[in-house]
């Protein structure tokens, strides 16, 4: 496995553990639709959270929150909607954003509920 996919792993571990601690429930991680994937599909409360990730070793390669750009908005959005129809889930859906900064031994979590909204085309 690449370095960076092992770095994205390790960051989609550790938002997992946030989130479980957080009271969420993990409904499946990787889900993949077509050629899109999911980072972390889960409930928390009434709502259905698409969960998308963001690991860095440092700020080298930029800010992990300048990556979501709204062709990946776009993305995740057409993922959650191939999810619920799949499942044929009737929830609230919510898109939450987690950044995970591991710069040596020191981890910080970002956690931006309700990130964005999906739009109507």
């Amino acid at each position: 496995m690449a370095l960076h996919n092992e770095l994205g792993k390790k960051g989609e571990d550790i938002a997992c553990d946030y989130l479980l601690k957080k009271g969420y429930s993990i409904l499946t991680r990787n889900w993949r639709f077509r050629h899109r994937e999911l980072d972390i599909v889960a409930v928390d409360g009434d709502d259905l959270v698409i969960v998308e990730v963001r690991t860095r070793k440092n700020m080298r390669w930029g800010d992990p929150r300048d990556s979501i750009k709204a062709s990946k908005i776009k993305f995740l959005v057409h993922a959650a909607e191939g999810f619920v129809k799949y499942h044929k889930i009737d929830k609230d859906i919510r898109f939450d954003l987690i950044f995970c900064l591991l710069d040596d031994d020191k981890l910080s979590i970002e956690h931006v509920k309700n990130a964005f909204t999906a739009q109507s085309e």
